[in-house]
């Protein structure tokens, strides 16, 4: 296919193509390697979203004609979707005074049409960073969301999650002392099922990394994790077991070189529909999106904070700000430092540290901080305390009884 010099009649030119349906009508002596016209919008025929531009090589009045009647589906030469035009509205690429977001319904078509492999690699990457540049709403995330849960299946037998744990940023500055709230949360039978990704951002400790390391071992499977959970209270889950496509377009990161919508849309899947659900963002204009999101969604209960390194993790040298939602409200809370001076970062990162702090070996104040600090807002989170100095109290009293013998299992 050849790139396109078009004409501006208000669309967006991804590519032009030389497709059966103008050779049909092509006039004879026409060229077949380039465009006579613009070209029209056209989409794949089990979406209304028009999201993707597809450039046709059609005469001038068969364009006209197609875009005032329903013309006849046409094949993509790459693709063996059927595609369809549409009506041409305002939408993502038309610029800051054509352009809108998306409904969540046509997130939901759009999406759809990724998972189902109906759209090009360009029109792809070309949607992600349109996406990235203006920044995705809540109901776009709602309906991105609803699309990827219809492909999860969740194991009938399942046991009753109550957490879900999200673990995609991957740590560098400091060891993932989260990895022990949540065991430790496990351990006082409170189920918590995680998932994450790792290996798309060089430099950084994944969870999927530490816990084998730990030796924990990452489940392959959402059966899996179902059965770890019921035996231990605890699973962690890959994004590429968990939704291979999702997986595939966060390693697209390094090429982009920007991250994607992708990366909010995996930490809020919540593939066995907890009650409970806590997150972790690094840039804190994504909190109010969270919990806007989580609202449409019906999430029952949410905090989302600034973590350290992006991941679930209360930095214990620095006021947190929490924001939640509880029943369909949402709401803020300041939680202050838990120390009064900042602690040093540690020079290197030893995973085998976070075993030897468990074990009680290794008195590292800020990871026990960090540990007890996060167990706090998970606990007031739950609606196991009423404020932060109540939660602060329980978590710490968890951790000194903590069963130092089972390390990643429930205690007996």
């Amino acid at each position: 296919s050849a790139l396109n010099h078009v004409q501006d009649i208000g669309q967006v030119c991804i590519e032009g193509l030389t497709s059966p349906a103008y050779q049909k009508h092509r006039k004879p002596g026409q060229s077949g390697d380039r465009p006579q016209l613009n070209g029209y919008f056209a989409i794949s025929q089990h979406s209304n979203c028009g999201l993707f531009p597809v450039w046709q090589n059609l005469p001038q009045q068969n364009i006209i004609r197609a875009l005032k009647h329903n013309a006849e589906p046409f094949y993509h030469e790459h693709n063996r979707t059927p595609f369809c035009t549409i009506r041409p509205y305002p939408r993502l690429g038309k610029g800051k005074n054509g352009s809108r977001p998306l409904t969540r319904d046509e997130a939901f078509d759009a999406f759809h049409m990724i998972l189902a492999d109906e759209v090009l690699p360009e029109q792809l990457g070309a949607f992600l960073m349109l996406m990235r540049v203006k920044e995705e709403t809540p109901e776009e995330l709602a309906g991105f969301i609803r699309a990827v849960k219809q492909t999860l299946v969740t194991p009938e037998n399942s046991p009753e999650v109550h957490l879900d744990w999200s673990s995609y940023a991957g740590k560098r500055r400091h060891l993932p002392w989260f990895i022990l709230s949540t065991l430790l949360l496990a351990q006082n039978g409170i189920n918590t099922f995680m998932h994450g990704a790792s290996g798309h951002t060089a430099g950084r400790l994944y969870t999927k990394d530490v816990l084998t390391t730990l030796g924990i071992t990452p489940c392959t499977s959402l059966q899996e994790s179902a059965d770890r959970i019921r035996e231990t209270g605890f699973a962690y889950l890959d994004l590429a077991h968990l939704s291979p496509t999702l997986h595939k377009i966060i390693e697209m990161r390094p090429i982009l070189g920007l991250r994607s919508p992708v990366h909010t849309i995996s930490r809020m899947l919540n593939p066995f529909n907890a009650q409970y659900m806590m997150q972790g963002i690094f840039h804190p204009g994504y909190r109010p999106m969270h919990q806007e999101a989580a609202l449409l969604l019906e999430q029952p209960h949410l905090a989302v904070i600034k973590g350290d390194g992006g991941e679930i993790e209360r930095d214990p040298d620095a006021s947190c700000l929490v924001q939640s939602v509880c029943n369909g409200k949402m709401s803020d809370e300041e939680w202050p430092a838990m120390f009064d001076k900042r602690h040093v970062k540690d020079t290197e990162l030893d995973v085998q540290r976070l075993h030897a702090v468990w074990l009680g070996e290794d008195d590292d104040e800020y990871g026990i901080g960090a540990v007890i600090g996060t167990i706090a807002i998970t606990l007031k989170m739950m609606r196991r305390a009423d404020n932060a100095g109540s939660a602060e109290a329980q978590a710490k009293a968890m951790w000194e009884a903590r069963d130092k013998d089972n390390f990643g299992t429930v205690a007996i």
